[in-house]
């Protein structure tokens, strides 16, 4: 497959499914960026952004080659390799992250359909589990194709929004940036932000057969941090415009929008919202099935297709449970600092250590599955 790659495939797709996994549960409706980087300022918050940028790049360049040179093409024969027999450590991170991300999601989506249609709550969560578990049906190739056309779709309808939150707001915007000082904390901000984001490494991991050569899995691992995080830069930006009255809001992007006093403009934008939903959800939960499809090939069998949308969707409720007991703003708050620590300790420390020392020591790597 390496060899028919195309330069796309091989270069940006990587990029553009990371961005996809990380943008539901990151910044697609703005609270996340508000949690983490408001408190540093306009300017601090950028310089926050940057380190967790830098971050994901240095450890998507790492993760890329070791499972290139491994062939661990899922997050379990990936972490055999990092941690050995220790391989679950991450799997139980992963899972209560996933859970976490999924309920954020969850909420968000619910938040959403309440905001647009004035629809219960649930039923926006509920028609976001609909449509993931759908896509799940669909192979790597056709997840590839959507995944890409609606990061396409955020990264145009973002620009539109910067553009007219400059042309809107501008001279708001230019004033905070110029009054607001640094404020301490933007680079633990940073490191913090990337911690938790990093653990949905794995889930791109499905795109690493493209590489032939360990150029690509550099490259497009350099390339991958800033494309993840771009859309999130434009966001913060427009977002300054109101940074004293936007910290108390739950759905930052819905008083944006209404701000600028443009229904149609609104629906546009929350439909690339809940589009960045789906495309997180079917990220991680490909990865978790691609993880169980590989355990039944071990065995000789293959996974029934039915299991692929009947797991997602079983974890997708008890998500969702979760976010209705405990809402948006405080899952953000509590539940992704929490994990944060934990994926540093079990993945990015690993990685740059001993998973650099295997890559060095090429011939340490060993790709026999454990038992």
């Amino acid at each position: 497959m390496t060899s028919r790659a195309s330069w796309f495939q091989r270069y940006l797709l990587p990029g553009f499914v990371f961005q996809a996994a990380v943008i539901a549960g990151g910044y697609a409706t703005g609270r996340e960026l508000v949690e983490f980087f408001l408190p540093a300022g306009p300017w601090g918050g950028l310089l926050g952004m940057t380190v967790s940028m830098l971050v994901w790049s240095g450890v998507l360049m790492v993760s890329f080659e070791l499972a290139r040179v491994a062939r661990a093409w899922d997050y379990r024969a990936f972490f055999k390799v990092l941690l050995g027999r220790g391989w679950f450590a991450f799997e139980i991170g992963y899972v209560l992250l996933m859970l976490v991300i999924l309920a954020v999601m969850g909420a968000a989506a619910g938040e959403i359909a309440f905001s647009l249609f004035g629809l219960p709550k649930v039923a926006g969560s509920l028609a976001m589990i609909a449509a993931t578990g759908a896509l799940l049906f669909c192979g790597s190739a056709a997840i590839e194709k959507f995944l890409v056309a609606s990061v396409g779709y955020l990264y145009l309808v973002y620009v539109v929004f910067v553009i007219w939150a400059v042309v809107a707001f501008g001279d708001r915007i230019g004033t905070n940036f110029a009054s607001v000082p640094v404020e301490a904390g933007w680079f633990k901000a940073g490191v913090t932000y990337a911690g938790y984001n990093v653990a949905t490494i794995p889930a791109v991991l499905f795109c690493v057969r493209h590489f032939g050569r360990r150029r690509e899995a550099l490259a497009a691992g350099a390339l991958a941090g800033p494309l993840g995080m771009l859309p999130g830069v434009v966001f913060y930006i427009a977002m300054m415009g109101y940074y004293h009255e936007i910290g108390a809001e739950a759905l930052p992007s819905a008083f944006l929008l209404a701000k600028l006093q443009a229904p149609w403009f609104e629906w546009v934008f929350q439909i690339a919202v809940m589009l960045t939903l789906v495309d997180t959800g079917v990220a991680l939960l490909h990865a978790l099935n691609e993880r169980v499809a590989n355990t039944w090939a071990e065995r000789q069998r293959p996974m029934p297709r039915a299991l692929r949308p009947a797991l997602a969707v079983g974890v997708m409720l008890i998500a969702v449970y979760a976010a209705t007991a405990v809402g948006l703003v405080d899952l953000i708050a509590k539940g992704y600092g929490t994990l944060t620590w934990y994926f540093l300790a079990i993945y990015v420390v690993p990685l740059m250590t001993w998973g650099v020392w295997l890559l060095w020591r090429r011939r340490s790597i060993d790709v026999t599955p454990l038992p």
